[in-house]
């Protein structure tokens, strides 16, 4: 799995951390239901997560539509407004599990966020 976050708006190390999980258990669910092969597959190996920064929402929407076309299971997350960030702000995309060929293809150029 990997989780692009929004590196301009500077979440706390907390609230990135919820925003992924939330993530994962979105993207999990989507992908249980349309890609479970996949998931056993991820399940019974080593569980791969990786978080990446994405410069902003405009870049976060780029690689929406590079995971669309790889017909990847995927959550958009959309935080609810009460403690950092405007409500209906887009935090995260989760993406995954996938075949780890073709995550590492579509984020080649992402760097782990710190």
């Amino acid at each position: 799995m990997a989780f692009l976050c929004r590196a301009d708006l500077q979440l706390s190390p907390g609230k990135l951390a919820v925003q992924c999980a939330h993530a994962a258990v979105s993207s999990l669910r989507q992908a249980k239901k349309t890609h479970s092969r996949m998931v056993q597959r991820w399940s019974e190996s080593a569980s791969r997560k990786v978080c990446l920064a994405v410069e902003d929402e405009d870049e976060l929407e780029y690689y929406l539509q590079q995971v669309r076309e790889a017909s990847l299971p995927f959550a958009l997350i959309k935080d609810a407004g009460l403690t950092e960030v405007a409500p209906g702000t887009v935090t995260v995309l989760g993406v995954g599990p996938g075949p780890r060929h073709t995550m590492d293809s579509l984020f080649k150029n992402l760097k782990a966020y710190e």
